[in-house]
């Protein structure tokens, strides 16, 4: 019997690879076995990544990519098709945050709306235009925030300099429901569309305040943050075979967070 968990032979695509949950990604991915093309504004700064994937055992394609730039997105479309033949699986893990704190300026918000707004958009038209079409349909997984799915808890802030800016709760909460609106009007055509929504992910390379981590933990059932690498389960399961029957879910990956 084949593993329905495998992505072996299927080609995946992946938008943002080089921040601390995209690096992690990008090894799981290949590791499991798929042809993996990462779209990236500029390619040329994405040799460290390479180097970490190489060291981990995967190959990757790199291409060039500027999500909130319908020719951009739509020439590395073209590109993924010219080299492999069809897509199996995107994952949008793209975010831009240009905004600090709760009042920011009108234009950080226009900002932000390209890449979180537009460039979803954007990608999912581009790539459902192709699974559509294949036999074999394919499987969409976005990569939302449990933010999307509650307010903040601003008492996890007190005695820190971090605040919550608005335009984040905002495109993580749409996330999930234009979703599954592509969930709904492309499950016929053989398009699963879903989405992970990780809890507050540890930053090794950058902590987080020790006065916020003492009261963010408290309030997991685990009582601590997540490792970035406790995403990859959930996303290669969406993407597999194994989950052929699931469309139009949103899954926290939150150590409890939202179920307390």
């Amino acid at each position: 019997m084949t593993n329905p968990f495998s992505l072996e032979g299927k080609v995946i695509v992946q938008c943002g690879g080089t921040g601390l949950l995209g690096r992690e990604l990008v090894k799981a991915i290949g590791q499991a076995g798929a042809t993996l093309v990462v779209g990236t504004r500029d390619p040329s700064k994405f040799g460290p990544n390479l180097e970490r994937a190489r060291e981990a055992r995967v190959e990757v394609q790199v291409e060039k990519l500027i999500v909130s730039d319908e020719d951009s997105v739509n020439a590395f479309r073209d590109a993924v098709l010219a080299k492999n033949g069809r897509v199996d699986g995107l994952v949008y893990n793209t975010v831009s945050r240009p905004m600090k704190g709760e009042r920011p300026h009108a234009d950080e918000w226009r900002d932000s709306m390209e890449t979180n707004a537009t460039g979803l958009y954007l990608t999912m038209n581009a790539f459902v235009e192709v699974m559509e079409k294949q036999p074999t349909g394919g499987s969409i997984v976005n990569i939302s925030s449990m933010m999307g799915m509650v307010g903040p808890n601003m008492a996890n802030y007190e005695g820190t300099d971090m605040k919550p800016a608005p335009d984040y709760f905002f495109h993580k909460s749409g996330m999930i429901n234009v979703s599954r609106y592509y969930a709904s009007v492309y499950g016929t055509k053989g398009v699963r569309c879903n989405v992970v929504s990780p809890g507050g992910i540890f930053n090794p390379e950058a902590p987080q305040p020790d006065a916020f981590l003492e009261k963010y933990n408290k309030r997991t059932m685990m009582g601590r943050m997540a490792n970035a690498d406790e995403m990859n389960g959930a996303v290669i399961f969406l993407l597999s075979d194994a989950a052929a029957y699931v469309t139009g879910i949103n899954l926290p990956v939150d150590g409890g967070f939202t179920g307390k």
